[in-house]
């Protein structure tokens, strides 16, 4: 049983290795021609500057989170976040360098058709979905295996979940700062080109085209990629602590193999189990991924998602296997706490199936909202309001029923069933690599409509990458369904480990809503994740307008750029430079709101503290859901009517659609997917300075 994270550090590798192939397989196909090229090597060059940028901002914020950890912490502490961050960083920028390198690539093989498209795209996606999860598990391993085992420290496990706040913290900016960037260009070019000057998204005409296709890369890959790795990192986590924190356990108690007839070395073993199964099963699944001739999108979502179907079958066959070596009858429940991983990997299976219920063109939803735009964007906006506000009843249901299961399974554990809950968390998120690889794969297909667009190529070739780029948005919103249910259970467990470290640091945690303290903290909590929502979609208008204001500029002020004179070309880098001052700008606030608050509240009050973890939690968790599912369907019903539906492209239901995609963009891309990290950054930042509070 001790080999388990040892064999769990070789299937990182194992992820590590499939990334660089499929890297090699990507960079082998052919970029098209010169003016593809150029295309690429633009987009390349501002994705890179903007993390490039970032990287240097937050990085201050990591000295300063560093020095704080070393101080009230523990040196070592200190030591595991800049682990977690580095490779939290270094994930979201391989994904984001292989997605601009694959999108011209997608763009010429669609020359060919689905066939050829799509494999490229998934592998561009693969990269970055390996090497998210291949980094976050070795890193992980590396850390418990030095301070737990090799060395023996005594504030090991403490020192471990450091490792999830130095990824939460990186997560955070990539998510808030990506995020602004790339609805603030995508407003800017949607309301400028095809609402005002009516010319097709991805004109080149529009100055804002190449800032908007940046953005795709920084947004929705390097920030998803890091937001995923500290999803990941954090399910496998949350129930080592919780065991650890149960028992009291220095490193050398945390081999007793049994406590108050619990098995606790099976304990912190099963989750590192459950995350070797689903890497193993994850590389497995991705070699079954393979094109079809045809543009239809259930052909293409049955071909892209049949790899992670696979991966799920597996895990499920796998997590059977690990429960009953690692468990049996004397020392714990294995079918129990087989039922409880397998119960969270089917809800979050259906928490992304209610996310393509209420995001893809092929459901009424979508299909509502698109005939509401036939009498104007106020309609519009209010049936998409309303779509993702169901969505949330169905999403609550199914997150209740995994919580139930997973407790009736996890109740012969330490934590009295919270520990359950604990590894259903790690079921949303054993095929990370999966799943991440599948919704990477949506910018590429977005990218290379959008390259097809600006070279000019034959409407054929964008009618391919068009039918990639719907069926990606989909796969976007199911990716955030996982994110959002893992961050639930995650940020469930991780508040019980909080209430254990303060008792083992000799304190107490009151959760009496009677209390006085406990009610401000609840109120406070419930009001913080609107707080946050309002300050990052306001960002995202404050750049959007900023953004507007350049492209009417140039539109006004450059002779023939409008009517599209040869030789006339938009000033792109201007562009770039105002989505990224503006981002880099905007995000230090909100991004600062997850860590900062949490602390000044438990030094004040524990109690209070308690009660914010919660009151956040619940709000925050609807508000994620809601925002997701309302952006995905304006989007699609957009792109339903730019079908053919209700007039087409360029009549006034077309622009209406705009207009409500416009609105549903901060919505799905910046506050929605933020919103699962606040949870769980104030949720490990209160474990981790538990001691402190006390």
């Amino acid at each position: 049983m001790e080999s388990i994270p040892y064999l769990a550090l070789i299937s990182a590798l194992a992820a590590l290795a499939l990334a660089s192939y499929f890297f090699t397989t990507v960079k082998a196909a052919p970029a098209g021609n010169d003016r593809m090229v150029f295309l690429m090597t633009e987009i390349q060059k501002g994705a890179k500057a903007f993390l490039r940028q970032e990287y240097t901002w937050v990085s201050f914020f990591v000295i300063a989170m560093v020095i704080l950890l070393a101080i009230v912490i523990a040196p070592l502490a200190s030591v595991a976040y800049i682990i977690g961050a580095i490779l939290s960083a270094s994930a979201g920028y391989i994904g984001m360098t292989v997605a601009t390198m694959a999108n011209a690539r997608t763009t010429e093989a669609a020359k060919e058709g689905p066939a050829k498209a799509l494999p490229v795209a998934y592998r561009g996606g693969a990269v970055m979905g390996f090497s998210v999860a291949g980094l976050a598990l070795l890193g992980l391993m590396f850390v418990y295996l030095l301070f737990v085992t090799w060395l023996e420290v005594d504030d090991a496990f403490e020192i471990v979940t450091a490792y999830g706040l130095g990824a939460s913290s990186i997560a955070l900016f990539s998510r808030v700062g990506g995020g602004i960037y790339t609805k603030a260009a995508d407003v800017g070019a949607d309301l400028v080109g095809k609402v005002e000057a009516g010319i097709p998204e991805d004109d080149p005409r529009n100055p804002a085209t190449i800032a908007d296709n940046v953005g795709d890369n920084v947004g929705d890959v390097a920030g998803m990629g890091a937001d995923l790795f500290e999803s990941y990192a954090g399910s496998i986590i949350a129930p080592v602590a919780l065991t650890a924190f149960a028992v009291g356990a220095t490193a050398t108690e945390a081999t007793l193999t049994d406590f108050d007839g619990v098995n606790v070395l099976g304990q912190l073993m099963f989750p590192m189990a459950i995350a070797l199964v689903g890497m193993v099963a994850s590389i497995l699944g991705s070699f079954l991924v393979k094109g079809g001739d045809s543009t239809d999108s259930k052909a293409l979502s049955h071909a892209l998602h049949r790899g992670t179907n696979v991966a799920m079958g597996l895990t499920i066959i796998g997590t059977i296997g690990m429960s009953y070596w690692i468990f049996d009858s004397a020392t714990g429940n294995p079918i129990g706490l087989a039922i409880s991983v397998i119960g969270g990997l089917i809800v979050g299976w259906a928490l992304g199936k209610t996310a393509e219920f209420y995001t893809s063109d092929h459901f009424a939803p979508v299909k509502k909202i698109a005939a509401q735009s036939e009498t104007g964007p106020a309609t519009t906006v209010l049936s998409g309001i309303s779509a993702g506000m169901v969505s949330v009843a169905a999403s609550v249901i199914l997150v209740l029923a995994g919580i139930g299961i997973a407790y009736w399974g996890g109740e012969e554990t330490l934590g009295n069933g919270i520990y359950g809950i604990a590894v259903a968390a790690i079921g949303m998120l054993a095929t990370t690599g999966a799943v991440v690889s599948v919704d990477a794969y949506g910018p590429i297909a977005d990218n290379a409509g959008g390259i097809a667009e600006m070279a000019e190529l034959d409407p054929s070739v964008r009618e391919v990458t068009d039918a990639l780029d719907s069926l990606g948005n989909t796969t976007a919103a199911i990716a955030k369904g996982f994110a959002v249910g893992s961050a639930a259970l995650t940020a469930l467990a991780l508040f019980k480990s909080f209430e254990l470290a303060v008792q083992q640091a000799g304190g107490s945690l009151t959760l009496n809503v009677g209390e006085v303290d406990v009610f401000i903290g609840l109120f406070l909590g419930a009001g913080l994740p609107f707080l946050f929502a309002a300050l990052t979609i306001d960002a995202v208008g404050r750049a959007a307008t900023a953004m507007i204001e350049e492209v009417r500029r140039q539109f006004r002020e450059v002779p023939g750029l409008r009517e599209g004179k040869e030789g006339v070309t938009p000033d792109s880098a201007r562009c770039v430079a105002i989505s990224t001052e503006a981002s880099l700008k905007e995000m230090i606030i909100p991004g600062s709101l997850a860590v900062v608050v949490p602390l000044v509240v438990g030094f004040i009050d524990i109690d209070a503290l308690g009660g914010l973890l919660a009151g956040a939690l619940v709000t925050g968790f609807a508000l994620a859901i809601f925002m997701a599912n309302a952006g995905g369907a304006w989007d699609n019903a957009k792109k339903y009517i730019e079908a053919g539906a209700h007039g087409g492209k360029g009549s006034d239901p077309h622009k209406a659609a705009v207009v409500g995609d416009t609105v549903g963009d901060p919505f799905k891309d910046t506050s929605g997917p933020a919103m699962n990290i606040l949870l769980k950054v104030m949720t490990i930042v209160s474990l981790v300075f538990a001691s402190a509070f006390v």
